[in-house]
């Protein structure tokens, strides 16, 4: 359920600004309001951040593999220190590299002059001997050569151009060639920095990788650099007037007696009021059993219910437990996750709610897997182990030739395969539309109406799918009258709310009757979009079954690659079956099963202003 939110708004003497933050921060409870993002002490925090955090990253790009690195602690002054000599260093090789990578280029661009003095070229040009040089063709030569206006020296080719040194003036366009700018230094010495360069980025790396034993006290820093960009944030925030401090947020219900407390005993005014529909509330979800185990999904996927919006964690689960075991489809998957569940629970020395999580999906992957026969998509396993035969279904079982009746054929199993994929589908919407109408009763809301429109039409578009997909018998009328009756239902209804007058709300409603068409038809897609489920299964079964042939078909001395082509295969087809988990089974529920209850998902967690770094961390 989601927690009920108060908006709370503190105040206290101006002189006593600081101590509301501090304590507010020790408490831990408020939520604070709408918090200044920007302002000059938040950014030097914030550059401090960056500082850090990159300082860290730099270190750990030239940590030795497989090295253990005895960390060191360092805090206050003994910090700064040394990150300022390690930020020293790191800027000192960036400009280094950067040099050295100039240089490079120079050398590139001069090497093929062969190496010389720029310095004798200026001393020449000082004793009034000037030298140009320059590349040209070799009809440009032959220009220079006729030309009785330049004087030149004829050099060693340069890169399949003739090059020349030309006395006393610069050719000046008259002949067309390209002018050789000289380098600062000789070529020699170019190489000669370059390599002093490259030794003294060697050099700050290794420092730098030596300084991989101070990484949990950078780590610890940037910590600690957070909270106080999170205290700079809630003194921005905070507005002063009149002598007086204020500050606003949200304090969720189980913690308003904790904050009444804390403020009679900090002398602080305060308001409580429930917050208005207006506003945005942060979000707190509380879980109660085994539904819980939904939070490492809800983190996953970063998806959060909005304050307004319906907590649907239980159906979430229920449903999600079942897709989650038709797209995997497979008992001996099942087994694998409930092993690695199973090490997990021994690594960590508890059932943490992930763990438990997976213990869930694989029983239900192994359930499904077992009463479709399917174990590791092998016809041999089911056909010589009569227990697991004995668990198998025949109606929706993978390997229908070992039931013995020529009446179930696997055109018949896959159709109730998706029969039951398409009651899944049908109910699941249906239990929206429910969720909708039992809302609506109590708020005394006439829009319920156009919901249990959308329920009839569920219902009877269900009977329409069975009838066109796997050819199940149909009332044509009941389906006809029943789609009739939830449109209009919905055509007159669906704008109608508390306060809104009746005539009103049909008139609005009525003008989107196009869009209720359009609807409707979505209706029927979306009934028809849970066949996925059938499907993935189906493709999952077929790639297991190509692996187990292929390797299957390796014997003698190629029995070992055989083996570890049935592995490798399994292992692929498995993490396809997670992805398709991610892509489809949640999609039904983050879709299409909270699209009929009108949520957005468009919620915040509540993170109450806190410390987050202990005094005597280290």
């Amino acid at each position: 359920m989601i927690e009920r939110m108060y908006n709370v708004t503190v105040v206290a003497t101006e002189k006593s600004r600081s101590n509301l933050l501090y304590d507010l921060r020790e408490a831990g409870i408020m939520h604070i309001d709408s918090l200044v993002r920007r302002c000059e002490r938040i950014e030097k925090v914030g550059k401090d951040i960056s500082s850090v955090t990159m300082i860290l990253s730099a270190i750990g790009e030239v940590k030795a593999k497989k090295k253990v690195y005895d960390q060191i602690p360092l805090d206050g002054e003994e910090f700064d220190k040394k990150h300022s000599e390690l930020l020293g260093l790191y800027n000192e090789s960036i400009e280094a590299e950067a040099r050295a990578r100039k240089l490079s280029t120079e050398i590139g661009k001069y090497s093929s002059w062969g190496d010389f003095d720029p310095e004798e070229v200026k001393r020449l040009s000082d004793d009034g001997v000037k030298l140009y040089f320059y590349t040209l063709g070799k009809k440009e030569l032959l220009e220079l050569t006729a030309s009785e206006n330049f004087k030149f020296i004829r050099l060693k080719d340069v890169n399949k151009m003739a090059a020349v040194a030309v006395l006393d003036k610069a050719l000046d366009g008259e002949i067309q060639a390209t002018l050789l700018e000289l380098p600062q230094m000789s070529l020699s010495s170019m190489k000669s920095e370059m390599d002093r360069l490259n030794d003294r980025v060697a050099e700050i790396k290794k420092i730098l990788e030596e300084a991989n034993c101070f990484e949990k006290a950078y780590m610890l820093q940037i910590k600690k650099l957070e909270q106080d960009e999170m205290f700079e944030k809630v003194s921005a925030t905070t507005v002063d007037f009149e002598g007086v401090s204020l500050l606003r947020g949200y304090v969720p219900e189980e913690k308003i007696d904790e904050f009444k407390t804390l403020a009679r005993e900090k002398a602080w005014a305060y308001l409580i009021d429930d917050p208005t529909q207006e506003e945005a509330p942060p979000t707190l979800l509380k879980y109660k059993g085994i539904v819980r185990i939904m939070q490492p999904i809800y983190d996953i996927l970063g998806t959060v219910p909005g304050y307004w919006e319906r907590d649907i964690s239980s159906w979430f689960l229920a449903y999600f437990s079942v897709f989650f075991a038709m797209i995997i489809g497979d008992a001996g998957y099942g087994l694998i996750f409930l092993l690695v569940a199973a090490l997990l629970h021994k690594k960590l020395g508890k059932a943490s709610d992930a763990v438990i999580l997976l213990y869930a999906m694989g029983t239900c992957t192994v359930i499904w897997g077992a009463l479709t026969g399917t174990w590791f998509g092998s016809y041999w396993i089911i056909e010589h182990i009569g227990l697991l035969r004995m668990l198998m279904i025949d109606s929706i079982t993978n390997f229908p030739e070992l039931t013995g009746n020529p009446e179930i054929t696997s055109t018949y199993t896959q159709n109730m395969v998706m029969k039951f994929s398409f009651i899944l589908g049908a109910s699941h919407l249906s239990v929206a539309r429910v969720l909708n109408i039992i809302s609506k009763v109590k708020n005394k809301d006439l829009s319920l109406l156009a919901d249990l429109g959308w329920l009839i039409d569920t219902l009877v578009l269900y009977m329409l799918v069975l009838y066109l997909v796997i050819g199940e018998s149909m009332n044509a009328s009941i389906v006809l009258y029943g789609v009739i009756t939830g449109f209009t239902l919905v055509c007159l209804f669906s704008q109608q709310g508390p306060g809104v007058p009746f005539v009103k709300g049909m008139l609005a409603s009525l003008g989107g009757f196009f869009t209720t068409f359009l609807d409707t038809i979505s209706c029927f897609s979306n009934i028809m979009s849970y066949i996925r489920l059938f499907a993935v299964g189906m493709a999952s079964l077929a790639i297991a079954q190509s692996f187990n042939s292929m390797g299957g078909a390796m014997t003698g001395l190629a029995l070992p690659m055989g083996i570890l082509v049935i592995i490798l295969g399994h292992t692929l087809n498995l993490v396809m079956g997670l992805l398709s988990v991610v892509v489809h089974g949640i999609r039904l529920n983050l879709m299409e099963f909270s699209n009929q209850l009108g949520m957005e998902w468009s919620g915040y967690n509540y993170d109450p202003f806190r410390v987050t770094v202990s005094k005597n961390s280290k």
